[in-house]
């Protein structure tokens, strides 16, 4: 019952925006327009929209007519680039930081890939990779997007590392994967009616904090203070004013877990690679198409 009200919520998404007051959040005045009312379950609820768009594209009708590919599409195109982001997410690459000096492979769709995404769930069960990555994703954005409820009943506090730097360190994005991912964030909040100028605030924050390799510290969570936060390490990529490299050198492009899942991204030399205890790297094949 609660999908399909969701979905008959969303019919009314093309009246949804308007002029945003200055005064509030993002996050509070989208979640008003399109679920009627604003609390921390509410909230919670179109982050899940939001996120589970912008990681397996639209599944949600109707929209306004934009459409989303998610980052997990195998046929990606940035800047005229082909971008294929899945070999990070299914164990194809040795690109997670498990906190060690390398990187290992590890499967974050474990929890039923795309089926229970389709489902408004950011999993089948609470013990999958997927589940972590799924609910931190929706925290981290909900207090990006200024979500008054984060913290409250309904919507827990972000949970995760505070430096996304150290999250991705090992995955070594170039700018074209890291612009991907931003667009897909735009274009997911621009198919549920959000105000272009709304868009162009939430892109400027991510590329603040993402896109310039050796970026000082910044704050992304309060709680959690100044915290090295690019993505964005590939030596391709902008280097930001006032560069603290020597604190964040670059890796070497991740090794190849799985030929097959790897679809010719990575090395295939240099070093041993380890897997998660436990981990079998299973694709579904039903995702063509992304996610933290």
């Amino acid at each position: 019952m609660l999908f399909k009200s969701i979905v008959v919520a969303l019919a009314t998404v093309g009246a949804a925006v308007a002029q945003r007051p200055s005064n509030e959040s993002i996050c509070d005045y989208y979640t008003t327009a399109l679920l009627k009312t604003n609390n921390a379950t509410n909230q919670y609820t179109l982050l899940t929209l939001l996120v589970n768009t912008v990681v397996i594209g639209n599944y949600t009708q109707p929209n306004v007519g934009v459409s989303v590919p998610g980052i997990l599409s195998a046929d990606g195109m940035y800047n005229g680039t082909k971008v294929n982001l899945m070999p990070y997410f299914d164990g194809g690459l040795a690109s997670s930081n498990n906190g060690g000096k390398m990187g290992v492979a590890k499967n974050f769709l474990d929890g039923g890939a795309a089926a229970p995404l389709m489902k408004n769930m950011p999993a089948n069960d609470m013990s999958s990779n997927q589940y972590k990555l799924m609910t931190h994703l929706y925290q981290f954005f909900g207090s990006l997007l200024g979500c008054s409820g984060v913290g409250m009943t309904g919507f827990s506090a972000y949970a995760g590392q505070g430096s996304m730097y150290e999250v991705h360190k090992f995955m070594v994005l170039d700018p074209n994967e890291v612009g991907y991912f931003i667009e897909q964030v735009g274009m997911a909040a621009a198919s549920f009616g959000v105000a272009k100028s709304d868009i162009n605030a939430v892109a400027t924050a991510l590329e603040t904090l993402f896109d310039s390799r050796c970026a000082p510290k910044t704050t992304a969570i309060k709680a959690q203070g100044p915290q090295y936060q690019s993505i964005c390490t590939d030596e391709k990529c902008m280097l930001a004013m006032n560069s603290t490299c020597a604190a964040q050198p670059v890796m070497l492009e991740p090794l190849v877990a799985n030929k097959t899942l790897a679809a010719g991204e990575g090395r295939t030399s240099g070093g041993a690679v380890q897997y998660q205890a436990g981990l079998i790297p299973v694709l579904s094949a039903v995702l063509a198409f992304f996610a933290l």
